[in-house]
C-alpha cells in the first residue's frame, strides 16, 4: 500500500474557491471513479497552499485509478480546464509515501 501526498499551490487569493470545487466535484467524482481519498488540508503557513492525500492498494490499482480518472470525459472536457484556471500547475510537487510497520495509516 501506498500513499500520494499532493501539493498545489492555488493562483493568489483562489484558495476557497478552490477548496469548495474540491470538496464539491473533484473528490466527489474521483471517489466514484474508485479513488480513495484520505484528506484535504488547506496550509496554514501559505494563503494559497493546500494539500490532499490519495491511497492506493499497489502500482497496478494505481494506474488502473488514474486511468479512470483523467482519461474519462468528464475529466478532459469539465474538470480538468477547470483545475487549469485555479492551480499553478508548475508548482505542483506529488510525493509517494509508504506507512512504516507502527504507522496508524497501515
Amino acid at each position: 500500500m501506498h500513499y500520494e501526498i499532493r501539493r498545489y499551490r492555488t493562483r493568489p487569493g483562489r484558495r476557497e474557491e478552490w477548496v469548495r470545487y474540491m470538496e464539491a466535484v473533484i473528490i466527489p467524482f474521483q471517489t466514484a471513479q474508485g479513488m480513495d481519498v484520505t484528506a484535504s488540508f488547506t496550509d496554514g503557513r501559505d494563503e494559497n497552499g493546500y494539500v490532499w492525500m490519495r491511497r492506493f492498494e499497489n502500482d497496478s490499482e494505481s494506474a488502473a485509478l488514474y486511468a479512470a480518472v483523467y482519461e474519462h470525459d468528464r475529466w478532459k472536457n469539465e474538470i480538468g480546464p477547470i483545475v487549469n484556471t485555479l492551480l499553478i500547475r508548475e508548482e505542483t510537487v506529488v510525493t509517494y509515501v509508504s506507512p512504516t510497520p507502527a504507522s496508524p495509516l497501515r
